[in-house]
């Protein structure tokens, strides 16, 4: 369902994602949720958003390999994990996404605070998207300062101020806000999609499940932004 109008101008209705660098459903799930919103004629007229969410600040600042983290984390037969990549890479590779299961774990907070950096400066979208989708194909290691400051450079930011954030603490306050804002909603995995703070979504959904929601978001939309009441799954 699109809507019939899409040249009526009208308030910008914001979509917020909490997300992490490293889940694999966040990935495909963001192209999904951009692939349901580029279908619909008034597209131009929601405004994503991505926000910060850890879902281990526990990992080791280290880099290490998937099946070593789960070891490390969960014990056990690693294969598991293993088993679980593969499925996930043939799924998202089915959707035309590059996906490596070569990738590195590590912890993810330098990374989301630059990324609050780059909100700041208007394009924490591009900076996360960047990162995130190379990160998958396998072809950027985000946990370096050269790795993060080259593709904020790429993005518009500087590198130098870049590397300034990653040399301290900086916006370190931001990531934990996010992450307790989301708590608020109900977040306990992502992705977690907010839809105008009026309908929620837990998980990767389908491009139709998001598309749905979108509809669903629009056909209820109040004039002005309304306080969010409570979270459903639609």
């Amino acid at each position: 369902m699109t809507d019939d109008n899409p040249s009526e101008t009208s308030r910008p209705v914001v979509i917020e994602v909490w997300s992490d660098l490293g889940c694999p459903w966040c990935y495909v799930g963001k192209h999904r949720l951009q692939e349901a919103i580029a279908g619909r004629a008034d597209g131009d007229r929601f405004e994503l958003r991505l926000r910060s969410f850890e879902l281990n600040p526990g990992a080791p600042t280290t880099p290490e390999t998937i099946e070593s983290a789960f070891i490390r984390s969960h014990g056990g037969d690693a294969q598991i994990v293993v088993q679980a990549e593969r499925r996930i890479q043939a799924l998202a590779q089915s959707e035309g996404l590059p996906f490596s299961v070569d990738r590195l774990n590590a912890n993810t907070s330098d990374f989301h605070r630059v990324f609050q950096f780059a909100q700041d400066q208007g394009v924490g979208l591009e900076f996360f998207s960047l990162v995130q989708d190379r990160f998958f194909a396998g072809d950027l290691n985000p946990f370096t300062a050269d790795s993060l400051s080259a593709a904020g450079a790429e993005v518009g930011l500087s590198a130098d101020r870049v590397r300034e954030v990653l040399a301290g603490d900086e916006y370190a306050d931001a990531v934990r806000e996010d992450n307790e804002e989301g708590r608020r909603l109900g977040v306990q995995g992502v992705p977690f999609t907010v839809f105008d703070r009026r309908l929620a979504a837990s998980g990767a959904q389908s491009v139709n499940g998001y598309a749905q929601a979108l509809a669903q978001t629009i056909a209820s939309a109040p004039s002005e932004p309304t306080p969010p009441t409570e979270t459903e799954r639609p």
